[in-house]
């Protein structure tokens, strides 16, 4: 008698607990691929789907990288950094998204993100980076300024040719929905967006490297201060590069290793995505006792009363 492959393992559940009393649970699913695409370790399915959400961004920036259009508009790391963020408004990141524009030549008017709550500006939205550097693109390829968050838009069709390629599959088969910023964003299957952060981080890859490189020199860029990309990026150096995505989407690469960690909270819970990152990165060795300390101050000890306990942990299939 011959077993069937399993396919699925325990998923893994975040608690809060109330002076150490549980209160709420989340699910959570988790996935590690190598730079093949094969699975590694699971829980829960590698073959469920969410949608990426704004870990999509250091694949969409391939469009900058890919383009000659960092050369032909003279821009740094820095800019490249802001492209692939989810920045937190600061001075700083509309500067640097407005920099992108400025040696464009755009006008920062042509942004087609929703202007934040509390502001009169554009370039304060989260996603100013990824817009301008959208742009960018058309300028540098003559195409229309006008519509291009739309998916029928050559610049989307040339980011999605270009996750398609990295896939292995017709970008026709991935279900395309606007996010909230308005631009396309793409439902997948967990162990996709773990393929897509091996090969983020195996080095192999020249466009990949330097967009790896611009996110892990430039974490601040990437969220800003306190926020977790930013700071799992500080602390591990240049080991891990980093993205979330809103709905409890959590991406991870480990730098020359080609690994990729994929993780969905099943109910979006942003708090529950931490706290099993840093519980995965510690089992799995990619982040020191001493690093998983230092973030569970900040992302698991959420007040004098109240903390996360994450439960499981992944299996090979």
């Amino acid at each position: 008698m011959t077993r069937g492959k399993r396919t699925q393992t325990p998923w893994l559940e975040v608690h809060l607990l109330r002076e150490g009393i549980l209160e709420s649970s989340h699910h959570v699913e988790a996935t590690v691929c190598d730079t093949k695409g094969r699975v590694l370790l699971v829980a829960g399915s590698s073959e469920s789907s969410a949608f990426i959400r704004s870990a999509l961004k250091p694949f969409q920036a391939l469009a900058v990288t890919t383009t000659g259009t960092l050369q032909k508009y003279g821009l740094s790391d820095r800019d490249l950094a802001i492209i692939c963020s989810s920045h937190q408004g600061k001075i700083e990141h509309a500067r640097q998204a407005f920099n992108i524009l400025w040696r464009a030549d755009v006008d920062p008017l042509a942004l087609e993100c929703p202007i934040p709550a509390g502001s009169n500006n554009p370039l304060e939205h989260n996603c100013s980076g990824k817009h301008a550097g959208a742009l960018a693109v058309c300028q540098n390829l003559d195409l229309p300024l006008h519509n291009y968050t739309k998916h029928s838009h050559p610049v989307q069709q040339l980011i999605l040719g270009k996750i398609s390629e990295l896939l292995g599959m017709p970008g026709a088969e991935l279900l395309g929905a606007q996010d909230d910023c308005g631009m396309p964003t793409y439902q997948m299957q967990l162990q996709q967006m773990a393929h897509l952060y091996a090969q983020l981080a195996a080095g192999t890859n020249l466009d990949l490297e330097r967009i790896t490189r611009a996110m892990t020199y430039y974490p601040r860029m990437i969220a800003g201060e306190g926020a977790f990309d930013t700071e799992l990026m500080r602390l591990s150096e240049g080991e891990l590069v980093s993205k979330s995505g809103a709905e409890g989407i959590q991406c991870i690469g480990r730098v020359g290793e080609g690994m990729g960690l994929a993780i969905k909270v099943k109910d979006g819970a942003r708090r529950a995505k931490y706290a099993t990152a840093i519980h995965l990165l510690k089992q799995m060795g990619w982040i020191s006792p001493a690093i998983s300390e230092m973030l569970c101050d900040s992302f698991v000890q959420l007040s004098s009363f109240t903390r996360l306990e994450t439960v499981g942990e992944m299996s090979i299939l």
